[in-house]
């Protein structure tokens, strides 16, 4: 074991014990070269026994549930496009399924999560489009499925520097925020430069580049940060995998080539997918290791999760193939590579991990903000910079009262922001709201203090915004006078 301090909390980080680890016996698992890098199995001797079924949503083309390697594990289906969501004329879909659910034993392939029952969303048209409404749908509907993750290896272009380009959508912002509430961590691919307008692209995609969203750039087999994958210093989150992927494909694809081996799997797939490369195949990884650490502790929160494969991830640098990654977290790959036998190690250790924030999904003005009852409350709660950097609390304040708040964020180099909105405020810190601020701390820091005379009764917003980068916990104490 090694002692590291990430984030101003002490994690054991344990060394993946390769010559203990146990080998699927999968057919096709030694093709899955990623699994290696990944440290799939590396946490055991011996498959665990009495994993807790975890329901895991791929949001996609479709899964060709026909699939032997896929027998036993789909508990739910829909199209949002129409057609069946079992038939996946593209592909895609199956492939990450494949990555996160293939069954253990003598089928083909062996997904990180190969206890998880795989709820199928289909949302891409036979021409390759995805609506929004169908995403968004579908988004909700595997929350209210009972889904624990939900993989979203899709995305669409994020230019903040030309607004013209961007394609951010208030109704897939709100469908993520909608299972974020129901406690669903959600993973995303990071994006793929083809699919924007220059190579390398500078920014994550939405919806990865959406709050309580795991972003997730590609590696190649080299360890280094291939040119298609987006870079994002805040919204890439971690990195795994995503060239020359091995998984399942559809029977119905695979055999146009008839003499081709093996049928069911990309090597025989159509000529886009027989290598597939893409933040997309990276993705599901990390949804198969979220799925796990639901399976080994039913009781972790989504963010909890989310802190863990971020936090024990190994760092992508010079050092291990990625010239261009400085140490630390950066903009090629996040956190680093992802783990999971170190993630594993530290929920079967019992942490030491982060308490869970129980006022999120608190992130803007509105329904999301959380409600404030009472003359006076102390809030304990967390920030994150690059998953949850803001924290919107709502009260009901009278005509002449006065609000005091006192803020204390307990991490090294905390640069919090405290703002008070006026009744009105749709959303925080966007142009439509700048009117609407009524008083701010005066400068970013760990500790601040706020008093406001209420001119007119109403309902205001509290804001807590980190504004640097960094995470931990704060204590917030707010109390009315008059």
């Amino acid at each position: 074991m090694r002692a590291a301090v990430l984030a101003g909390v002490a994690v054991v980080l344990v060394a993946a014990p390769s010559a203990a680890a146990f080998t699927p016996p999968n057919p096709y698992y030694a093709q899955q070269w990623y699994l290696a890098q990944d440290h799939a199995f590396d946490a055991w001797s011996a498959p665990p026994a009495g994993l807790a079924p975890v329901k895991v949503a791929v949001v996609d083309s479709g899964v060709d549930c026909s699939l032997p390697d896929f027998a036993g594990r789909i508990v739910a289906t829909r199209s949002f496009v129409g057609g069946d969501p079992c038939t996946d004329t593209d592909g895609h879909g199956s492939i990450v399924a494949g990555e996160i659910a293939g069954d253990l034993g003598t089928n083909g392939v062996v997904g990180i999560a190969y206890s998880a029952q795989l709820i199928v969303a289909k949302v891409v048209r036979s021409d390759g489009t995805i609506p929004l409404q169908a995403e968004a749908d579908a988004i909700r509907w595997a929350a209210d499925q009972g889904a624990r993750v939900i993989n979203l290896s899709l995305g669409g272009v994020r230019d903040p520097a030309e607004p013209s380009r961007d394609t951010y959508s208030p109704l897939e912002a709100a469908a993520v925020a909608y299972a974020a509430s129901k406690g669903v961590l959600l993973v995303a691919a990071a994006g793929n430069s083809d699919e924007a307008y220059s190579t390398p692209w500078p920014y994550a995609s939405y919806p990865a580049a959406l709050p309580h969203v795991i972003g997730v750039g590609a590696l190649a087999r080299s360890g280094d940060v291939p040119d298609y994958s987006d870079r994002d210093p805040v919204y890439v989150d971690l990195a795994a995998p995503g060239s020359d992927i091995f998984s399942t494909f559809p029977l119905a694809l695979t055999s146009a080539s008839p003499t081709c081996t093996p049928q069911g799997y990309t090597p025989c797939g159509t000529t886009d997918y027989r290598q597939p490369e893409g933040t997309s195949f990276a993705a599901p990884q990390v949804s198969g290791a979220a799925a796990l650490l639901f399976a080994l502790d039913p009781g972790l929160t989504a963010s909890q999760a989310t802190w863990v494969l971020e936090r024990t991830a190994d760092d992508v640098n010079g050092s291990n193939g990625c010239s261009q990654c400085p140490n630390g977290r950066d903009k090629f790959s996040g956190w680093g590579r992802l783990d999971v036998a170190r993630a594993v190690g530290v929920v079967l250790e019992g942490g030491p991990i982060p308490p869970p924030d129980r006022y999120e999904t608190n992130d803007d003005a509105g329904s999301q903000a959380y409600t404030l009852w009472g003359t006076s409350r102390t809030i304990d709660a967390t920030l994150d910079y690059w998953n949850d950097r803001v924290d919107v609390y709502r009260l009901r304040l009278t005509k002449g009262q006065q609000l005091r708040m006192r803020l204390v964020a307990q991490w090294s180099r905390a640069n919090v922001v405290l703002t008070v909105w006026r009744p009105g405020t749709v959303a925080v810190d966007t142009a439509a709201s700048r009117g609407l601020r009524a008083a701010q701390s005066t400068a970013p820091g760990a500790v601040q203090r706020l008093a406001f005379r209420v001119p007119a009764t109403g309902w205001y917003y509290v804001e807590v915004k980190a504004g640097s980068p960094g995470s931990g916990p704060y204590v917030l104490t707010l109390a009315k006078r008059g």
